[in-house]
């Protein structure tokens, strides 16, 4: 029978706004002096939320983890579009924003549950022969993109003080929630973008459990295992 070490498991994090996700695999590396560490589904630099990293064997557990289903909650800007579906992308347009009523915004998001064919946005890491999207992008090129089938179980604003509106989208894997933002401002009129994203949920795991990076490097490894989540636990 396979044994597993104490390492051999996830670690919930809380990633903040600015590093890449790469870069907090980065930063747990060095710090457990593992090589083999890999994480759940790449969050956008600008994005915060929790990252499922898998330590040692577990990373072989990624593809099953990874399919799971993920809920974000998030801040729309309406009036403005820009060319990353985000605030970190250049401004491509802008109109007035008219006086919507918070069920106004949710009749209009209601129409985006259930399966669609969802476009990558071009400033995104999905390859086109071999090559990020984001590195073409950054040249000014604009491919077509191949679509995929994605599911919206739910997507409602919780509030809205225009222009802002506070979203939650439960939605499966590879769901890009700034473009749900970006189509939700071209049908209704006025361009909109995705502000702030938050992941809160990634099957069965919530960020409610999650370890801040700053506090990781403060806790001597093995003060640690105590957040690991066994291999055998994940497995089931």
């Amino acid at each position: 029978m396979e044994t597993f070490g104490e390492f051999d498991g996830a670690l919930l994090v809380d990633k903040p706004a600015g590093p890449t996700s790469h870069d907090i695999v980065d930063i747990l590396r060095a710090h457990l002096g593992l090589k083999k560490i890999g994480h759940c589904g790449t969050l956008d630099p600008a994005a915060t939320g929790l990252l499922i990293l898998l330590l040692g064997k577990a990373t072989r557990l990624s593809e099953k983890l990874m399919s799971d289903d993920k809920v974000y909650e998030g801040c729309v800007r309406f009036g403005i579009s820009t060319a990353s579906y985000d605030a970190q992308g250049a401004v491509t347009a802008s109109a007035p924003v008219p006086p919507f009523t918070l069920d106004q915004l949710n009749s209009a998001a209601s129409t985006f549950t259930g399966d669609q064919m969802q476009e990558p946005p071009m400033v995104s890491a999905v390859k086109q022969g071999g090559v990020p999207l984001y590195k073409l992008a950054r040249k000014g090129v604009v491919v077509e993109r191949k679509s995929r089938l994605v599911h919206i179980y739910n997507f409602h604003f919780t509030d809205y003080i225009g222009p802002l509106g506070w979203c939650r989208v439960a939605c499966t894997k590879g769901t890009y929630v700034r473009s749900l933002a970006h189509e939700l401002g071209q049908k209704l009129g006025c361009g909109a973008h995705l502000l702030h994203l938050r992941r809160t949920d990634s099957g069965k795991f919530t960020v409610a459990d999650a370890i801040e990076v700053e506090q990781i490097i403060q806790t001597p490894p093995r003060e640690l295992l105590t957040r690991i989540i066994p291999f055998l636990k994940l497995a089931k």
